[in-house]
């Protein structure tokens, strides 16, 4: 696939999320707990994807993308375990807490996805400089 069509796909997902999110505002809370288990299940499915792709692209990706995707798969495990704690609170006053560090979580996580895009967009102008330049060096 094209790194644009790539963009295109990203663009798209972020809408789609958007969408989601929104229309999340008017669901039940066992609608709602149904679209986040989808979520995590789709995020999950998406972790093992880029794991995998990880694995299967060594030598081909720069070592710092790989570390930081090797980073990356332990961080989901983290939060995964971190969201199974949240939901055992069963204190009001811990469930407040408990909602504000996810909401403070989900900020950052937009924030972590940002940046994300933003290195996307340098990596893919970076890789067509470089097709350039071999071309340019294949021409001399």
């Amino acid at each position: 696939m094209a790194l644009s069509d790539q963009l295109s796909d990203l663009a798209g997902k972020a809408r789609e999320v958007q969408d989601r999110v929104a229309a999340a505002k008017q669901k039940t809370k066992a609608e709602l707990e149904a679209d986040v288990d989808n979520a995590r299940e789709s995020a999950q499915a998406q972790a093992d994807a880029l794991h995998a792709k990880a694995e299967a692209s060594k030598g081909k990706i720069s070592a710092w993308w790989d570390k930081l995707e090797r980073s990356w798969h332990e961080h989901v495990a983290a939060v995964r375990k971190g969201v199974e704690e949240r939901k055992a609170a069963h204190d009001a006053k811990a469930a407040q807490r408990a909602a504000e560090r996810a909401d403070e979580d989900a900020s950052y996580a937009i924030d972590y996805a940002y940046a994300a895009i933003e290195e996307a967009q340098y990596a893919v102008l970076d890789a067509d400089l470089a097709h350039r330049h071999a071309d340019e060096l294949a021409q001399a």
